[in-house]
């Protein structure tokens, strides 16, 4: 098993896409990356606290590798616009990447390297993990048990549907 942290914007979308992936064990909601000692929902979206809106994905590395991961983080978001995704805008919607574990950093390294040396200037951070703050009860499963909402049937779609077209092999139909 291993842990990887990922800020590609809003996180019911990325939480959403993740909870589609074969050998996924659990994706959790939550903030990491700031210097404030708390973080909460009001607080990080307000810009009060340089928190990212981040998931915790917990992965069976036998099931799906990391190099397959981050494709697929790659691939659900535009890595290439600093501290936005789409319409959502600050520094809470950063590209980022905390690794838990020294090992993961050459395979992300090597990731990023493939992009910017196809021309495409990814400006995804990557940082050793720090102290991640678990989202509210209600941001978890947030699609799931919110499917009517306007902003997800914008936004998560899309990026089902490129997991679906690229990762189909490591789909599961939750």
């Amino acid at each position: 098993m291993q842990t990887i942290i990922l800020g590609g914007g809003c996180f019911w979308c990325t939480e959403s896409v993740f909870s589609h992936v074969k050998g996924v064990q659990s994706v959790t909601s939550g903030y990491a990356g700031g210097d404030s000692v708390t973080a909460n929902y009001r607080a990080v979206c307000g810009g009060d606290t340089e928190h990212i809106e981040v998931i915790k994905v917990e992965f069976d590395d036998s099931v799906i590798p990391l190099d397959i991961v981050l494709d697929i983080f790659f691939a659900t978001h535009d890595p290439t616009t600093p501290n936005r995704q789409g319409n959502d805008v600050g520094r809470q919607y950063a590209s980022v990447i905390f690794y838990t574990d020294a090992t993961q950093k050459p395979t992300i390294a090597r990731a990023i390297g493939e992009f910017r040396d196809s021309g495409i200037a990814v400006v995804t951070e990557v940082h050793p993990a720090r102290e991640f703050f678990m989202a509210e009860d209600y941001n978890q499963d947030y699609y799931a048990n919110n499917p009517e909402q306007s902003y997800c049937n914008f936004v998560i779609p899309p990026k089902l549907a490129k997991l679906k077209q690229y990762f189909a092999g490591f789909m599961v139909e939750n």
